[in-house]
């Protein structure tokens, strides 16, 4: 079937990766499209920042580093006229063989046809079900850090912070400087900073500017007036209608905003959905696809860049998404091999920089086996369908051997999210229950559409293309 456009390279996704692979890709002579959910670039960690720059609460590398990375996307998208930027633009399925990209956009349908496609999706939180987490007034940490970035919405009243890892002390200072309080961060990591560091010396030395980071984080909360409750335990949201407070082992407190965050894990249901080959990864304990030097996949045609390949940080992912783009240069034969590896020197230095705390950071920062595969039998794990984790099991012991299996006993997974949203704790769960790995218990095979259609958006695509 004929497509709207016809482009060297599609990139789904306007995030650092994304952005920085358009960047490259354009000034190498290459056709893009960048496709964007979101109105404006940015991605997750720079969502809305040529709007909210300016925001003293969100000072620091979103104002400096992702304002300049959104100025420098902008020069490249209306200088040659090379990139064409689609925000508010939804992939709904991707034929990978043919290179063609099926889009939404203001409730119509249109078509991409790309040599390349590089998929540039990021990252998602992974899941925290704890028992009350469905209350009103319980969030992910990230969907705070949105709403601040795109409403500047402030928490008001008792704020309790849940969780581990570096955004939960970044998100604690920023509300904190917005005029949130009091704010309460009770800190689930298990301790072991010194062993984790010992078993990962070079890696804390080579990345200690990042450290250092981290450490004026921590002073800046504190010195804002964070309270810290750390080795936290079975975490509980209460509440009559919506959250009251929380509770823990050893302790409790009233809140009207309780955050939860324990880390995020690659975005990969698209990857998953088209088939591209995934592997297990240990020490971050989620999947991710499997990808070569550049990006490249499993498919010929398909590259990954950014945290949607493994979680790294945006630089990263700016780092990947300029290598990836060298890459299909490369391939679409606009630079040769030797001349795209002498390219490629300064971005595999900031790739190697920029990964090299993150052995540390992962052993650091472990979710809890409770945070995985939640205790209670009455916590839901699937919002979507209400399916708790006690229904999960006896799934399980029914004969459940994944998470597929029980998308069909339970519907677990067939809710509007697809499963995003409780698919690795049901395969956690399953794991636990048969006494094997998560690896071995699987994931959820996605299909096409990606996000979820209307029927009237259906309708009005071409009679051909419905067939």
């Amino acid at each position: 079937m004929a497509s709207d456009v016809m482009v060297d390279l599609a990139i789904v996704g306007a995030g650092p990766a994304g952005m920085g692979a358009a960047i490259e890709a354009a000034s190498l002579g290459l056709s893009v499209t960048v496709l964007d959910e979101q109105p404006a670039p940015g991605g997750q960690v720079f969502r809305a920042v040529e709007a909210a720059s300016g925001d003293p609460a969100l000072q620091g590398e979103f104002a400096t580093q992702g304002a300049a990375l959104a100025r420098e996307f902008r020069a490249a998208q209306e200088g040659g006229g090379r990139i064409g930027y689609r925000p508010s633009t939804t992939l709904w399925h991707l034929d990978k063989q043919a290179g063609l990209l099926s889009v939404l956009h203001g409730g119509a349908s249109s078509e991409i046809e790309a040599r390349r496609v590089l998929l540039a999706t990021g990252a998602q939180e992974r899941p925290v079900p704890i028992p009350g987490w469905t209350l009103p007034g319980v969030m992910g940490m990230g969907a705070a850090q949105i709403l601040l970035k795109t409403a500047g919405a402030v928490p008001q009243g008792p704020v309790v912070l849940a969780g581990q890892g570096p955004l939960t002390w970044l998100l604690a200072v920023q509300i904190l400087r917005a005029g949130a309080g009091p704010v309460t961060l009770l800190e689930t990591a298990r301790g072991g900073a010194a062993g984790a560091g010992l078993r990962h010396l070079g890696g804390l030395w080579n990345g200690r500017g990042l450290l250092l980071k981290g450490l004026a984080l921590v002073r800046e909360a504190k010195r804002l007036g964070l309270k810290l409750e750390r080795h936290v335990r079975a975490l509980r949201a209460e509440g009559e209608g919506r959250v009251e407070r929380v509770r823990w082992d050893g302790g409790s407190l009233p809140c009207d905003t309780l955050l939860l965050h324990e880390g995020v894990i690659p975005s990969t249901h698209i990857s998953r959905a088209i088939g591209l080959a995934h592997r297990w990864d240990a020490a971050q304990l989620c999947w991710r696809p499997v990808l070569d030097a550049w990006g490249a996949t499993s498919h010929e045609r398909i590259a990954i860049a950014g945290d949607g390949g493994g979680i790294g940080g945006w630089e990263a992912a700016l780092a990947t998404g300029r290598l990836a783009a060298l890459d299909a240069a490369q391939r679409l034969g606009r630079i040769s091999g030797p001349e795209r590896d002498r390219r490629a020197v300064p971005y595999r230095a900031a790739l190697g920089a920029a990964l090299s705390l993150r052995p540390f950071l992962d052993a650091l920062y472990a979710p809890a086996p409770e945070v995985l595969a939640p205790r209670d039998d009455d916590t839901i794990v699937c919002r979507c369908e209400e399916i708790t984790a006690g229904q999960v099991r006896l799934a399980a012991r029914l004969g459940a051997t994944g998470p597929n299996q029980a998308k069909a006993y339970l519907r677990a997974g067939m809710g509007p999210c697809q499963g995003r949203m409780c698919g690795t704790t049901v395969a956690a769960l399953i794991a636990e229950e048969r006494g094997i790995s998560i690896e071995d218990a699987g994931t959820l095979r996605p299909r096409a559409p990606f996000k979820p259609m209307t029927v009237g958006e259906l309708a009005a695509l071409p009679p051909e293309e419905v067939a």
